[in-house]
C-alpha cells in the first residue's frame, strides 16, 4: 500500500462464513421459525462456552436485563445503582419497571463502575446493582458482590459487551444473579438483534423462561413434541413476548463453532494497537489488568492532549471532535466510546443532573474515542488506522 492510498475502515463490520449464512436456511426449510430446536442448540453452546448452568435466549440484551429485574421482583419505588457511563439501556430497564435509577460514577482508568463509590449510594429502597463489563473489560465483581451480599442486593450483570471476557478465569455473566449479553451487529457474535441471559439459579432460570414466553409453563416446541400438542399451556405469570426466533438461533449456534477463534482474533488486534500506541502520551489505550481477560467488543481509548480536569474537558472535547472529523475525512471511522447517561435529555431533566455531578463519566463522554476493531479486519486496514492515528500530534 502506498503512502497516498486511501482506505475506508469502518468502526465495525459483520463477517459471516458461508456455513453461517447457510445455517439460516435450515429453519426456513423445516418450517419451524419461532423459538425452537435451533434456539435450544444456541443456548446449549452458550452455556458450554461460558460455563453458565442456564442460558436463556431473548430478543436483546435490553430485554434480558428487563426480564432479570422483573423475575427477581424489582418494581415501582425500588432503586437500582447503575454506572453513569454506559449505553442508555442499562438505565432504561429500571425506568420501564417503575424504579429509580441511581447513577454511580466510573473509574476513568477502566471506564467501569467505581466500586468504591457504590456503598454511599445505597438506601433502604436499593434492590439491585447493575455493573457493566464495558467494552469487554470485566468490572470489579469481587468488591461489587461483597457490597451486594452485605446489603442483600441483587447483582444483574450487563454483559452486553462481555463475550469472551473472564474475571480471574470465570466468564462474565456467571458472577451475579444473572448476566445479559447482546448479539447486536457490533458484537463478536451477532444474530442481528438478540440477547442471552445466563444464571446459575435453577428456579430463577425457570421463571425467566416463562416470562420471555408470555408466562407460559411450557414452550410451543415442548407442547408440539408432547403427547397432546392440541392442549394449550398454563400461564403462571403475566409474561412478555421476548423470544428469539430459530432463524437467529441457527445463526448464533453456527457462529459458536468458532467462538474461541473470534475472541483470539480480537485480542490479537488489540495487542497490535497497544504496541503501536504505547509511546503516545496523548492517547491512553484500553486498560490491561492482571487476572482480567478482555473480550474487546470495541477498542476504547481516552484522548488526553492535556490532563483531563473539569476545566479542560471542553477544550479536549473540541480537539477530539476535530480529530474525529479529520479521521472520518481520511477514511477512518471512530466513535465516542459510549455516552454518559446522566447527560442525556431524559435523565438530565428527570433527575435534574449536571455533567459534573459524575465527573469521570463526564470526562469519558467528552474525551473517549473508539477505534475500528472487528473480526475480519485486515492487516492493511489496521496498519492504515495506526498510520492515521499516529499522524495526530496530540
Amino acid at each position: 500500500m502506498s503512502a497516498t492510498t486511501k482506505l475506508n475502515v469502518p468502526i465495525a463490520r459483520t463477517s459471516l462464513t458461508d456455513d453461517e449464512i447457510q445455517s439460516v436456511l435450515e429453519p426456513l426449510r423445516s418450517g419451524w421459525l419461532v423459538q425452537g430446536p435451533k434456539v435450544r442448540e444456541f443456548e446449549e453452546k452458550w452455556s458450554a462456552f461460558t460455563g453458565s448452568k442456564h442460558s436463556i435466549a431473548v430478543t436483546s440484551c435490553t430485554t434480558g436485563l428487563h426480564l432479570s429485574l422483573a423475575a427477581l421482583g424489582f418494581g415501582p419505588g425500588d432503586e437500582a445503582i447503575v454506572p453513569a457511563f454506559t449505553w442508555i439501556a442499562t438505565a432504561n430497564v429500571v425506568e420501564h419497571l417503575g424504579g429509580k435509577v441511581v447513577f454511580c460514577d466510573i473509574d476513568l482508568d477502566t471506564f467501569n463502575i467505581d466500586p468504591d463509590k457504590i456503598e454511599a449510594l445505597i438506601t433502604p429502597r436499593t434492590r439491585a446493582i447493575l455493573p457493566v463489563h464495558l467494552f469487554g473489560l470485566p468490572a470489579d465483581m469481587q468488591q461489587i458482590n461483597e457490597i451486594a451480599r452485605k446489603h442483600n442486593l441483587w447483582v444483574i450483570e450487563d454483559a452486553a459487551c462481555g463475550f469472551g471476557s473472564r474475571y480471574h478465569g470465570q466468564h462474565v455473566g456467571t458472577l451475579g444473579h444473572t448476566g445479559s449479553f447482546s448479539f447486536h451487529p457490533r458484537k463478536a457474535i451477532t444474530t442481528g438483534e438478540g440477547g442471552m441471559i445466563t444464571t446459575q439459579d435453577d428456579a430463577l432460570a425457570e421463571k425467566l423462561r416463562r416470562l420471555r414466553d408470555h408466562g407460559a409453563a411450557m414452550t410451543d416446541l415442548q407442547r408440539h413434541l408432547g403427547a397432546r400438542p392440541y392442549l394449550l399451556a398454563d400461564h403462571p405469570d403475566a409474561g412478555y413476548n421476548q423470544r428469539m426466533t430459530d432463524l437467529q438461533g441457527a445463526l448464533g449456534a453456527q457462529q459458536m463453532n468458532r467462538a474461541k477463534q473470534i475472541i483470539e482474533e480480537r485480542q490479537r488486534l488489540a495487542r497490535i494497537y497497544d504496541d503501536a500506541f504505547a509511546d503516545l502520551e496523548w492517547l491512553r489505550t484500553t486498560a490491561r489488568i492482571a487476572g482480567l481477560e478482555h473480550g474487546y467488543q470495541s477498542y476504547a481509548c481516552l484522548f488526553k492532549p492535556e490532563p483531563v480536569t473539569l476545566e479542560s474537558i471542553p477544550r479536549i472535547n473540541q480537539a477530539r471532535n476535530e480529530w474525529m472529523d479529520h479521521l472520518q475525512q481520511v477514511g477512518v471511522s471512530t466513535r465516542p466510546a459510549t455516552h454518559a447517561v446522566h447527560m442525556l435529555s431524559y435523565y438530565r431533566k428527570k433527575y435534574d443532573l449536571q455533567p459534573a455531578d459524575f465527573p469521570n463519566a463526564y470526562a469519558a463522554n467528552d474525551c473517549s474515542i473508539s477505534l475500528p476493531l472487528f473480526h475480519g479486519m485486515t492487516e492493511a486496514e489496521q496498519n492504515y488506522v495506526i498510520q492515521k492515528v499516529r499522524e495526530n500530534k496530540g
